[in-house]
């Protein structure tokens, strides 16, 4: 049986990356999610990609340390809704699709978001 890690299933830092690298443009340039990026600096943006990845890495068995706020933290007052959540889970498949990531894999990072949904999902 396979004991690796997700993380390292991912491909480690460089493959959390990628994902990362790939999801954060499709959020910011979608129609109806693009309004969470507005009037946002470049160099908050790149913060919250490191933060992304940081959290990703660390959650998944990897060896980062994640050191921003919980998600009910980050994402209170954003009014993020039912149907925000379901185009970011449809951008998120993309990216899954675009790397080229195993199904198994797939499915671990996918229950793991769905673990968070009332943690961010509040409007």
């Amino acid at each position: 049986m396979d004991q690796k890690s997700l993380y390292e299933r991912l491909g480690g830092y460089d493959g959390i990356t990628a994902f990362a690298n790939n999801l954060l443009p499709r959020l910011q340039e979608d129609p109806q999610l693009g309004r969470f990026w507005q009037n946002r600096g470049a160099d908050g943006i790149a913060r919250e990609k490191q933060l992304l990845i940081d959290y990703l890495s660390a959650n998944a068995g990897g060896p980062l340390y994640y050191t921003g706020r919980d998600m009910l933290t980050a994402h209170k007052g954003m009014k993020i809704s039912e149907s925000d959540w379901s185009v970011f889970i449809g951008h998120a498949g993309d990216t899954f699709v675009a790397l080229e990531v195993p199904a198994q894999e797939c499915d671990d990072v996918v229950a793991f978001v769905l673990s968070l949904k009332d943690d961010i999902v509040e409007a």
